[in-house]
């Protein structure tokens, strides 16, 4: 598609329009760590969102989708601060120009923008958070504003959390706005320390299951676990001076888990903290060129999930069991918020084809309709493309 051209179709020719680019993200292991103080381990995909943005002389903002092009131009104003659900997906890009603004980054004028994303929606690959870091890329080249990627990132977590509603960590806008091909980034989410390390998979591939199961966040119980999470910490915190969760080890949480009043909460906690040693383990394994180990840890992530913090379901249990009984796999696992979305495999690079057919076949027995797979190729943060 020739975005530029697009935008002209929608918007009309005038002005200078430029292009943009902001990738997906797919997490390899650590999975709701990264509210919780823990690490994390995802990489940027080389699908994404585009976008071509221009700016106007007055305070009105256009919005247009690729992706929905039946909602039409959806139109605001940058007085209004308010959610608005009619705005649907628009609220995201919205929620981005208010936290810039709360940041001293306060947009001046209006702007049209068309947005195509390659992500499919609510698989758990970040869109929105692609949408997010992608327009903060925007904001700051159309207004010349000088802020760097983990600035942009946090702008993006800050819409979701004060705008949109979800409290969710800030892994999927910063492994978006900081992401480099070939690498993955371990990211400690309590310090946002992170390190880049090489995705050497030495004839593996990474494989994406898409459970074409649509989801929310914000409709979900991502919230709700996140609250127990906190529950569990404030028992804790009592009896012991910890700052997170992600400040025990797997040892310091058993001999404190008797403090955690809740069961359930308790539950939570349990896989906060094995979640994050799990994820510390595994960036040392890639180091090492251990795939073996590294498939075992992402295998036992998905169980904590399913088990402890009870976020896989139906549909992405079916996905991972089934690629856990295919030759070649190294290892699989739910990945992203849950409640539907998307697992992810390491499979040897012959074993692709048949392993795509074998788990889609036994997905479409079991479930009633088709899982998509992709076959992930890892990239760069956003860029401006003309």
């Amino acid at each position: 598609m020739d975005i530029t051209e697009r935008f002209r179709q929608v918007f009309g020719s005038d002005g200078d329009i430029r292009e943009y680019f902001a990738p997906g993200r797919v997490n390899l292991i650590g999975e709701h760590t990264d509210y919780n103080g823990g690490h994390v381990f995802p990489c940027a995909l080389t699908i994404g969102t585009y976008a071509a943005a221009r700016k106007r002389d007055d305070r009105i903002i256009r919005f247009f989708s690729d992706n929905f092009p039946e909602a039409g131009i959806l139109q605001t104003s940058l007085d209004d601060k308010e959610y608005r659900k009619e705005l649907s997906w628009c609220n995201y890009p919205r929620g981005v120009i208010f936290a810039a603004a709360q940041a001293g980054y306060a947009v001046d004028s209006g702007m049209d923008i068309l947005y195509f994303g390659t992500i499919p929606n609510s698989s758990g690959l970040s869109s929105s958070a692609s949408i997010e870091v992608l327009t903060g890329f925007i904001i700051r080249d159309l207004f010349g504003f000088d802020f760097d990627g983990i600035t942009n990132a946090k702008l993006g977590q800050t819409a979701e959390n004060s705008f949109i509603g979800v409290n969710c960590g800030i892994m999927d806008q910063f492994a978006i706005a900081m992401g480099k091909k070939d690498h993955a980034i371990f990211l400690d989410t309590a310090t946002l320390k992170y390190e880049y390390v090489p995705l050497d998979l030495t004839g593996a591939r990474i494989v994406i299951m898409n459970t074409n199961k649509k989801r929310k966040l914000g409709d979900s119980k991502y919230n709700e676990r996140r609250s127990e999470c906190e529950r569990a910490l404030a028992d804790i915190q009592k009896i012991r001076d910890i700052r997170t969760l992600g400040d025990l080890d797997e040892e310091g949480f058993l001999a404190v888990q008797d403090a955690i009043v809740d069961p359930v909460c308790r539950k939570r906690a349990k896989h906060a903290v094995f979640e994050n040693r799990r994820t510390i383990r595994a960036a040392e394994a890639l180091r090492d060129g251990n795939l073996s180990l590294f498939g075992q840890l992402m295998n036992e992530s998905h169980i904590s999930l399913r088990h402890d913090y009870e976020v896989t379901g139906k549909e992405l249990d079916t996905l991972v069991t089934e690629a856990w009984q295919q030759d070649g796999v190294i290892g699989a696992r739910m990945t992203g918020a849950g409640f539907g979305g998307c697992a992810v495999a390491l499979v040897r690079e012959q074993a692709v084809p048949a392993f795509t057919a074998k788990v889609g076949e036994a997905y479409l027995r079991k479930i009633g309709y088709d899982a998509a797979f992709y076959v992930a190729q890892t990239g760069d943060g956003p860029v401006r493309k003309s």
